[in-house]
């Protein structure tokens, strides 16, 4: 159950893909859950795939990865 009490009371909202729960009575909403779109994260997937295949033999794209690659590294370890 995690953040909710047993027994109480919930109203759950949905707004731009997420579930909240409230305590009746309460403005303040825990988040429990998501929409997940299956097919959007398979064809992302697939995506960056054809991307990293294009990329072996174009130049400019392989390099282009290495640059994310590196943004994706320092905004890690930034904690951004």
């Amino acid at each position: 159950m995690g953040n909710l009490k047993p027994g109480a009371t919930y109203i759950y909202e949905h707004e731009q893909g997420i579930v909240y729960a409230r305590e009746s009575g309460s403005t303040t909403r825990i988040e429990v859950g998501r929409n997940f779109d299956l097919h959007d994260h398979i064809m992302e997937d697939k995506l960056w795939g054809d991307i990293r295949r294009m990329a072996k033999t174009n130049s400019a794209l392989h390099e282009a990865i290495e640059r994310v690659k590196i943004l994706y590294h320092l905004s890690k370890n930034n904690g951004k």
